[in-house]
């Protein structure tokens, strides 16, 4: 099954993490993910809201998400969101076929 990153993200330097989002994108593409949510308006509908921006990248399957999260490239833009922004990333995998 898919697997997808979530990540609820509080930027706290908009220009340095503005750097790490123009060069994450390529990168998680090569790995063949996808994003289906990058930001925009979030609405908590029970429970608390989220602090920042949310994002979901979508995976070909678990395995795919870790060896991209893993991997050399990824590692060398995360350290700018861990620069610019606090940061909570979760790998769910789908249930469905």
């Amino acid at each position: 099954p898919k697997a997808y990153a979530v990540g609820e993200i509080t930027v706290t330097n908009p220009a340095g993490y503005a750097e790490y989002a123009a060069k994450v994108g390529p990168v998680i593409a090569a790995c063949g993910g996808r994003y289906l949510v990058r930001g925009g308006a979030s609405e908590a509908l029970e429970g608390a809201a989220p602090e920042g921006r949310m994002v979901v990248i979508e995976f070909a399957s678990l395995a795919a998400a870790r060896a991209c999260l893993d991997g050399r490239d990824y590692k060398a833009v995360a350290g700018l969101r861990h620069a610019n922004a606090r940061s909570r990333i979760l790998l769910v995998e789908g249930g469905l076929p």
